[in-house]
């Protein structure tokens, strides 16, 4: 009796990573590619992770717009907009009534965006699976992403700091997502800062917060999706810049020490890292200019991220749009002004991958109704994020 195969939902897509169907070998991949390929994953993957990556960087100045919010917080930030116009009660909206009012907007947004400005979108599953948004995007020459990590959890030894979670069945959903259209990923892991004396973060945070970065872009990458590892170092306690610094640099380099134990293939990722300042309960707070952000973080950057790694998209962290981009157009402004010897001259893509700092003033026009206004301010936020990097 012949047997039919059961298809195995945990194992890679066959047409991806099997080498039955492998037509690219490792001379070829180097020789186009130029880089020196002993990865565990195919050369044709190989190559299309790298590519993709690459694209997602350049043109210099083009960059990602994050649009992952969980459906709870789309409907908080349409909520808090509401709260700004509305003089008597608030509409009250059906599930049903909130799952189309976020699909509209998404629509609405994607058909604003240009590939001249936007590399990359990153979709939630709901966008991507339910909403089935992304094809809008493709047809524009934009790649799609999707969001890979789940909620926070606070960890038992620290209940100012929090484990991620969502790797547990992340391989099956990646592979959906591929289906679906996306071609990137990304996982977020928040990391507390404040002064030495408050004692974060704590060792066992950053341990676990490696690991479990590295973990992500491992399966990403099996998944056949290129990863953007998110270390975000938050600002709001009393961290100096130079303890932020500190611990950027830290977090990024464990990080990537446990990238290389799970034989991530550097060229085919990108990393989204928060900008090092000061807390918001630091006294410098008030006085630093956005060129001191800039030399910190490429202190950061060329001391941490390893230069295989195909580019760098910042996260704006919840901070004002033109803060963001001032921070954004410093750094870069400062990589045109620098010259050999300095680090800062042979640096790898820095751009954006901003949420807030492009569509925040965009949903409170939505909301509003004015929708050629949202457009135009939507279309004005990624003209800005893009000249920011080019450093103009």
């Amino acid at each position: 009796m012949t047997s039919t195969p059961v298809p195995n939902t945990f194992s890679s897509p066959q047409n991806l990573f099997t080498s039955s169907n492998n037509a690219l070998d490792q001379t070829d991949t180097v020789s186009e590619l130029g880089i020196f390929l002993d990865s565990h994953l195919s050369p044709s993957v190989a190559k299309e992770l790298i590519v993709t990556a690459r694209a997602l960087v350049g043109p210099r100045g083009r960059g990602i717009y994050a649009t992952d919010e969980s459906p709870e917080t789309m409907d908080a930030l349409f909520r808090a907009a509401e709260r700004d116009i509305e003089e008597q009660g608030l509409k009250v909206y059906s599930d049903s009534e909130k799952s189309e009012r976020r699909k509209e907007w998404k629509k609405d947004a994607y058909e604003v965006l240009s590939s001249e400005y936007i590399s990359g979108v990153i979709l939630s599953f709901e966008t991507l699976l339910e909403f089935n948004l992304g094809q809008i995007l493709t047809e524009k020459g934009i790649i799609v992403g999707v969001r890979a990590h789940g909620e926070l959890a606070p960890l038992p030894a620290s209940p100012f700091e929090f484990i991620v979670q969502g790797l547990d069945n992340l391989l099956p959903q990646l592979q959906a997502a591929r289906a679906a259209g996306a071609r990137f990923s990304k996982w977020r892991a928040p990391i507390a800062c404040t002064s030495p004396a408050l004692e974060l973060p704590s060792q066992v945070s950053l341990d676990i917060q490696a690991e479990t970065l590295a973990m992500f872009a491992a399966i990403s990458q099996e998944a056949g999706l290129v990863p953007i590892i998110e270390p975000d170092v938050e600002f709001s306690a009393d961290a100096s810049l130079e303890r932020s610094v500190e611990i950027h640099e830290k977090a990024i380099g464990m990080i990537y020490a446990r990238c290389r134990e799970h034989g991530v293939l550097l060229e085919g990722t990108l990393i989204k890292p928060s900008f090092p300042q000061p807390g918001l309960k630091h006294h410098s707070r008030s006085t630093i200019t956005p060129k001191d952000i800039a030399v910190a973080t490429l202190a950061v950057i060329s001391r941490s991220v390893p230069a295989a790694v195909a580019g760098v998209v910042f996260l704006s962290g919840g901070l004002p749009s033109s803060v963001a981009i001032s921070y954004l157009s410093a750094v870069n402004a400062l990589v045109n002004s620098s010259s050999a010897p300095s680090p800062f001259s042979r640096l790898l893509p820095l751009t954006f991958s901003y949420g807030r700092a492009i569509q925040g003033d965009a949903i409170k026009l939505w909301v509003r109704g004015e929708k050629d206004s949202m457009k135009a301010n939507l279309e004005e936020a990624c003209q800005g994020c893009y000249k920011a990097a080019k450093g103009e």
